[in-house]
């Protein structure tokens, strides 16, 4: 086998990658979506803000791109986060 061959064999694929897409709503207020944008996602508050007015203008918008466990988590997170809370914040997964 040349060495070309051997290498292919040996490289390793990227895991898919996922965005996690919050949806808007009508109750959730949107210093509560800053903050789980902050403390969830890790975004600064002018990342966070911004984020939140896409989501409030647009419909929705992506918080971040994970591996799918990670992105899994992260929606997890957030939408356990919200029923605690007693909110209706809904975020879906959307492969790459």
């Amino acid at each position: 086998m040349d060495e070309t061959k051997a290498a292919s064999l040996h490289q390793t694929k990227k895991p898919p990658m996922y965005k996690v897409i919050m949806l808007n709503d009508d109750f959730t207020p949107m210093d509560f979506v800053v903050y789980i944008l902050e403390a969830i996602f890790q975004k600064n508050n002018d990342d966070a803000m911004q984020i939140m007015l896409d989501i409030h203008h647009n419909g929705s918008a992506n918080c971040g791109l994970y591996t799918y466990e990670i992105a899994e988590m992260k929606q997890t997170q957030v939408i356990q986060f919200a029923r605690q809370n007693q909110y209706p914040l809904q975020c879906i997964l959307e492969k790459e």
